[in-house]
């Protein structure tokens, strides 16, 4: 095995502050003897979660993967319907869309956020086009305004990725609540965690609720009706000592998906209970870092900032800015000096479209020209995470000077 390399400035594996406030939680629950599983830390963790959000329903799961995975499965596609996405995103945005027999088509990004881009969605939308999968790009909400209007002009849902975006606002509210579903992280490396993975859904429909919580905990998401007549009678045992469920009293016409378990566990919402509590602090530690970097850029032509539009608060998961081409200097030279100065530096992320999976199914070089001209020649991302010491932030910039100079 390759050892990896120690950096100076590293990339964010975990992306928050844990230290004694989150162990003093973990000991709380063990010392409370109650149970790990489906208590009551994970429906506290829910509740505030609703209210930080503003849905009518914040449900955990297992990670944002199986959030995104469950997200889709409501969303009801058939084979042959069409779902529209972006190319610039982690695989597991729209790796789910891979098992449905639908068809995706990838809409390019904008240059300046490397979200999707609302100008290119109407020449992608057909007869059989049923919904948008799109991500908030670094914690900077898409322009979700135009979007839902666009989306609701044509009958189409929105699935919100917002793995990067806890902590943002968009005109006042907050993504996750903008669309049709929310679907965030709260793995090691995101803004929050809850013990190293975990995940949540946020809608507010009644009957998503019903289902996606009967997915989470070992039961099928099917089509019931009452029975017409009771099936059996246990006459001896007591009725609390058998969990019987619905078993006598309904009739399952269609099974949409069988269930399985992905219960958030009451370790994982304890700490993300007091992360929650943290976030603004981190959330302000991580624009107090973007700052310094974007202030340290401007000095530069080479160098084209991420600019924040108005009315948003940027989460600032990820830091991305762009090597202007043709003024003495590329992005690889760029990034090769700052490798050497300890500045670790991962590209976020290779077009969706050109990965192996998509380029199977028809998908190809020229597609997505805006991004594919970003990720392969101008992108950078750095290290932007409120664990970053002030003296690495500085080494930082002066490595970013020196590589400019």
């Amino acid at each position: 095995m390759t050892r990896r390399r120690e950096y100076v400035v590293p990339a964010g594996r975990i992306g928050s502050i844990l230290d004694d406030a989150e162990l003093s939680a973990l000991r709380a629950l063990v010392d409370s003897k109650e149970v790990l599983s489906q208590g009551n830390r994970r429906a506290e963790f829910e509740s505030r979660l609703r209210e930080h959000i503003g849905t009518r329903h914040a449900l955990t799961v297992t990670s944002g993967t199986v959030a995104l995975d469950l997200a889709v499965h409501l969303l009801g596609l058939q084979p042959g319907d069409e779902v529209i996405t972006t190319p610039q995103s982690f695989k597991a945005m729209a790796d789910p869309l891979l098992g449905y027999g639908v068809k995706v088509r990838f809409c390019d990004v904008r240059e300046d956020t490397l979200n999707i881009d609302p100008a290119g969605l109407e020449a992608l939308i057909g007869e059989r086009t049923r919904a948008l999968v799109l991500v908030h790009f670094g914690g900077h909400p898409a322009d979700m305004d135009e979007i839902m209007r666009i989306a609701r002009r044509h009958g189409l849902l929105v699935v919100e990725d917002c793995a990067h975006a806890l902590g943002a606002r968009y005109h006042g509210r907050r993504p996750g609540s903008l669309g049709d579903i929310g679907c965030f992280s709260f793995h090691s490396s995101k803004n929050i965690t809850s013990l190293g993975e975990g995940g949540l859904l946020t809608f507010d429909r009644d009957d998503w609720a019903d289902r996606l919580d009967r997915l989470r905990s070992n039961a099928t998401d099917g089509i019931y009706q009452a029975a017409p007549e009771r099936f059996g009678q246990p006459d001896t045992a007591r009725p609390w000592m058998m969990w019987v469920d619905d078993s006598y009293d309904r009739v399952c016409l269609d099974v949409r998906r069988p269930g399985g378990n992905a219960t958030m566990s009451e370790a994982g919402a304890a700490v993300g209970l007091v992360q929650l509590e943290r976030l603004p602090e981190m959330v302000a530690r991580r624009a107090w870092i973007a700052g310094r970097i974007t202030a340290t850029l401007r000095e530069f032509p080479q160098a084209r900032v991420a600019e924040t539009a108005d009315g948003v608060e940027h989460a600032h998961h990820l830091y991305t800015f762009f090597v202007r081409p043709g003024h003495g200097i590329g992005r690889d030279e760029v990034i090769a000096a700052l490798d050497k100065a300890g500045v670790e530096v991962q590209l976020r992320y290779f077009p969706l479209h050109l990965r192996p999976e998509w380029r199977g199914r028809g998908h190809g070089m020229g597609e997505c020209p805006v991004a594919e001209r970003l990720w392969f020649h101008e992108q950078v991302n750095l290290p932007c995470h409120p664990s970053l010491t002030d003296e690495q932030v500085e080494h930082m910039l002066r490595a970013l000077k020196s590589a400019f100079s």
